[in-house]
C-alpha cells in the first residue's frame, strides 16, 4: 500500500471516527459499538483494508491507552477495593481461559487443551472502553466506575501471561502447571517492580521538567519506556506501564506544575479519542482475514466452538460475580460486597475488544514440528465473534440497563464534597494570608485586595452548600442566584475575548499577545461548570 492510500485511509477513518462521535453525542450511543458494524460494513465493500498486526497494536496502541487510562484511575480507591478488582482481573481470567480450554478440549473435534486454552485467554480480558464511557454518561456510581476501570487496567497482563503459556505448550507440546504458574508469578512480579521503578525516575525528572512541553515529551515516553523495558527483562511490560502510571498519576498533583497538568491532560484525551476510534474502527475491518481460514471446518464444529467461547465468556462472569458476592456474606464482609443491581451491572459490563483480537493474532502459524498451528483460523472466528456480540450487543445495551436498574450516583452528596473541599481550600488560603501579613507587614494592601477576593469566593460557595444541603433529592438543585452568576461570568469573558479580537483585527494588537491574553481567559472560562448550549 502506498503513503497516499495510507494517508487516504487513515484521515477517512479520523473523519469517521469524527462523525460517530458527533452522532453519539446526539443520540446517546457508544462509539466504541457503532464503529466496528462500520468497520465490518467497510470490509466487505471493494478496496484497500487494514488488517491488524498485534505487534503493532500490543507496542504502539495498547501501551499509551493503559497508561492513559491509570492516570486517570485512583490508587487509592483501587486499593479500597482490591479483593473485587483482583478476582475479576485474575482469578475471572485465569477461570476462563480455563473453562474454554476445557470446553474445547471435551466438545470441538480435534481440538487440544492448549489451543482452547489460548482462545480462552484471548477471550478472557473486557475491554472497559465502551462500558465507562457508557457508565460516565448514565452516572454509573463512582465504586462501580473504579471497579471496571481497576479490572481492565490490570486484566490484560493476566490474559496475554496466560495465553504466553498456552502457545508455548501448543507449540512444544509439554505443559507444565508448576512451571507455568512460575511464569506468571515472574511476570506479575517483575512487571510490578519494573513499573515501580519506571515511576520513581519519573519523580526524579519532575525537578528538572518544569516546562510544560518537557514535562509532556517525559509522559508521552513513559508508557513505552515501561512497556519495552517490561518486555526486554522477560516480564509483563503490560503490568509496568499500568503499575507505572498509577503511582505517576498519583503524584502528579502534589508535584506536577499547573501548565504541565493542563497541557498533559489535553495530550492524552486527544490521543485517547484517536487511538480509541481508529482500534474499533480496525476490529470491524478484520472480517475478512477471520472469515479466510473457515472452509475446512463444519457447521457444527463452529457452532460448538462458538458455544462453548461466547457462552462461557458470557455467563462464568454473573456467575463468578454471584459466588464470590456469597463468600463475601459468608466471611462477613458485608462492607466490600455488592448489591443484586451492582451484580447485574458489572456482569454486562463486560465488552471485550482491540486486545482480545491483537492477543489472538499474535498464535504462531505453525508449532516445532513445522505442523499447522491447531485450528488457529478458527480460534480467530471464535475470539472476533465474542468481541463483536460484547461489543456491540452489551455496548448498545449497557445503558437501558443500567437505568432500568436505577443504579446513579447522588449527585448532591458529590457536589456538597466538592465544594466543601473548595470552601476548605480557600480557608487554608486565608489563613496564609493572615501569616504572610504578619511576617510582611509592608504587602498588607495586596494581601487585603486577595483576602477581599478569597472570601466573595467563599461566599458563593457556602450559599452553593446551602442551596444543596437543603435539596430533597439525588438530582441536582437548580439555584437561580448561582446559574445567573454563570451566565454573567461567561458573558463577561465573552465581552473581553469579542474586545480583544477588535484589536487584533484593528492592527493594535499582535497575534502573539492575543494568544497569550486569550489562553489567560479561556482558563478562567475552563473552571466554569458545563452548561447545555
Amino acid at each position: 500500500m502506498n503513503p497516499e492510500t495510507l494517508l487516504l485511509l487513515g484521515l477517512s477513518a479520523l473523519a469517521v471516527v469524527a462523525a460517530v462521535r458527533w452522532v453519539g453525542e446526539k443520540t446517546g450511543l457508544p462509539g466504541a459499538a457503532l464503529l466496528p458494524v462500520i468497520g465490518i460494513l467497510y470490509a466487505v465493500l471493494p478496496g484497500p483494508n487494514l488488517e491488524l498486526d498485534p505487534h503493532i497494536v500490543l507496542t504502539f496502541i495498547l501501551p499509551p491507552l493503559l497508561y492513559s487510562a491509570a492516570l486517570d484511575s485512583s490508587l487509592l480507591a483501587i486499593r479500597n477495593n482490591l479483593r473485587i478488582v483482583i478476582g475479576l482481573s485474575v482469578l475471572l481470567v485465569l477461570a476462563t481461559a480455563m473453562l474454554i480450554g476445557a470446553g474445547f478440549a471435551l466438545f470441538v473435534t480435534g481440538a487440544t487443551l492448549a489451543a482452547g486454552v489460548a482462545v480462552g485467554a484471548a477471550a478472557a480480558p473486557p475491554d472497559p472502553v465502551a462500558a465507562l464511557a457508557v457508565g460516565r454518561k448514565v452516572g454509573l456510581p463512582p465504586r462501580l466506575i473504579t471497579i471496571i476501570q481497576g479490572e481492565g487496567l490490570l486484566n490484560d497482563a493476566t490474559a496475554l501471561t496466560i495465553l504466553n503459556v498456552a502457545v508455548a505448550a501448543a507449540v512444544n507440546g509439554h505443559f507444565s502447571f508448576p512451571s507455568a504458574a512460575g511464569r506468571f508469578l515472574l511476570a506479575a512480579v517483575g512487571g510490578t517492580a519494573v513499573g515501580v521503578v519506571v515511576a520513581f525516575a519519573v519523580r526524579l525528572l519532575r525537578p528538572i521538567a518544569r516546562d510544560a512541553l518537557l514535562a509532556n515529551a517525559i509522559s508521552l515516553a513513559t508508557p513505552f519506556i515501561a512497556y519495552l523495558a517490561g518486555e526486554k527483562l522477560h516480564v509483563s511490560g503490560v503490568l509496568a506501564v499500568v503499575v507505572a502510571g498509577l503511582i505517576v498519576g498519583h503524584d502528579t498533583p502534589r508535584s506536577g506544575t499547573g501548565a504541565s497538568r493542563l497541557q498533559t491532560s489535553a495530550v492524552w484525551r486527544l490521543i485517547d479519542f484517536v487511538l480509541e476510534g481508529l482500534v474499533f474502527l480496525l476490529i470491524g475491518q478484520q472480517l475478512p482475514e477471520v472469515l479466510r481460514g473457515l472452509k475446512q471446518y463444519s457447521g457444527g464444529t463452529i457452532a460448538i466452538a462458538l458455544a462453548v467461547s461466547v457462552g462461557v465468556t458470557l455467563l462464568l462472569r454473573p456467575v463468578w460475580l454471584i459466588l464470590t458476592q456469597a463468600m463475601h456474606l459468608l466471611l462477613r464482609r458485608e462492607d466490600e460486597g455488592l448489591h443484586p443491581r451492582e451484580i447485574a451491572a458489572l456482569s454486562w459490563a463486560g465488552t471485550r475488544g482491540v486486545i482480545s483480537l491483537a492477543a489472538v493474532f499474535t498464535i504462531p502459524l505453525t508449532t516445532d514440528s513445522g505442523a499447522a498451528f491447531p485450528d488457529r483460523d478458527l480460534l480467530l472466528f471464535c475470539t472476533f465473534v465474542v468481541v463483536l456480540v460484547t461489543l456491540v450487543g452489551q455496548g448498545l445495551t449497557f445503558a437501558p440497563l443500567v437505568r432500568l436498574l436505577k443504579l446513579r450516583h447522588n449527585a448532591v452528596d458529590e457536589a456538597t464534597m466538592r465544594n466543601e473541599a473548595r470552601a476548605a481550600a480557600v480557608h487554608a488560603a486565608l489563613d496564609r494570608l493572615d501569616d504572610l501579613e504578619q511576617d510582611e507587614p509592608g504587602e498588607r494592601a495586596e494581601i487585603e485586595s486577595l483576602r477581599r477576593k478569597l472570601q466573595e469566593r467563599l461566599r458563593r460557595y457556602q450559599h452553593r452548600l446551602d442551596v444543596l444541603n437543603s435539596a430533597d433529592s439525588d438530582e441536582l438543585p437548580v439555584s437561580e442566584r448561582y446559574e445567573a452568576g454563570l451566565r454573567i461570568r461567561r458573558l463577561a469573558i465573552e465581552a473581553q475575548r469579542e474586545e480583544l479580537l477588535r484589536r487584533r483585527d484593528a492592527g493594535t494588537l499582535p497575534d502573539e499577545a492575543l494568544r497569550r491574553l486569550e489562553r489567560e481567559l479561556d482558563h478562567e472560562e475552563r473552571v466554569l461548570p458545563d452548561r447545555p448550549a
